[in-house]
């Protein structure tokens, strides 16, 4: 598992980029779009968003049975 963040090529950001606002002109703005352009924009919010998912990765503790309703009985 990477434990440092390794931020994506600019090459591959732009065109995800590109991939929204060409959605966005053709359906309209919805939540998720705006949310993934926000990502391509934000240095920040991409790292923000990959230390998000490393803690609940580590959240999660594979000797509980999470069917169960009560995790500590």
């Amino acid at each position: 598992m990477n434990k440092q963040f390794k931020d994506y090529p600019a090459s591959e950001i732009k065109a995800k980029l590109q991939q929204c606002l060409d959605y966005e002109a053709k359906y309209g703005e919805i939540p998720q779009v705006t949310a993934v352009k926000k990502w391509c924009q934000s240095y920040e919010y991409r790292k923000n968003e990959w230390q998000w998912r490393q803690n609940v990765a580590k959240s999660i503790n594979f000797n509980t049975d999470y069917t169960k309703p009560y995790y500590n009985e």
